[in-house]
């Protein structure tokens, strides 16, 4: 740890809230389509729907309601009228203009973090939306570096590094996604640091138990504190 020069945080559930307002956007969608399938069988079809246009979309919230879009015409055969479709689209919209909400102990924490590393935003999504999401939580200042990453392999973390001129055990990496914010981290030689959050997309979720001398699991971010400083 004393090599740490560049703290790197993951943003959506980990600075601020995020999946729940999906998953109330999809209860909603299964809502709309409850005459065709079960609420079960409608968020199935959603999510393969989801990731077989990742390599189309990526992540975020336009993704996910051209998503919905499509997973609608799949479970309706094409017969959803216009009024659903409109429903739909409200539903994506909304979630664009979702508060901001801080987690707990976020600004105590990047404040004295502030004083001894470079601090980092590596995200995510959509970029206009992410972007909005920065500027409303009032952070921006904290960090040296904003990158939102169109994925979280290891050569996206590569391309990080380089941007920022820092080894990879110089660097670690703070998230909720084992899958995102850890794996990939690790396999470079960096550290990282798992925070859950109560909820988490299936899709970031791995099936095995990390053992690695650079991994960490925390139960909050102001554990960090004690670990870096």
């Amino acid at each position: 740890m004393n090599k740490i020069k560049v703290v790197a945080f993951d943003a959506d559930d980990t600075l601020w809230v995020n999946e729940p307002f999906f998953n109330e956007a999809e209860k909603q969608f299964c809502i709309l389509l409850e005459d065709y399938l079960t609420h079960q069988s409608i968020s199935q079809t959603l999510f393969k729907t989801q990731i077989d246009n990742l390599p189309l979309y990526g992540y975020g919230i336009k993704g996910f309601t051209l998503s919905m879009i499509e997973a609608a015409q799949k479970i309706s055969r094409g017969t959803v009228n216009n009024r659903v479709m409109d429903q739909i689209i409200n539903i994506g919209k909304d979630l664009l203009t979702k508060p901001v909400d801080l987690l707990d102990d976020v600004e105590d924490v990047l404040k004295e973090l502030q004083a001894k590393y470079k601090l980092v935003v590596a995200t995510k999504g959509d970029l206009k939306d992410q972007h909005r999401k920065l500027h409303k939580s009032g952070l921006g200042a904290y960090f040296h570096h904003i990158e939102v990453m169109t994925d979280k392999e290891v050569i996206d973390y590569e391309k990080l590094l380089k941007r920022l001129d820092v080894k990879a055990e110089e660097f670690i990496m703070i998230g909720n996604s084992l899958r995102s914010d850890v794996l990939p981290v690790l396999e470079l030689g960096g550290h990282a640091v798992h925070i859950p959050f109560h909820t988490t997309w299936l899709h970031e979720h791995i099936d095995h138990e990390i053992v690695h001398d650079n991994f960490t699991t925390l139960k909050k971010l102001s554990e960090v504190k004690n670990l870096l400083l």
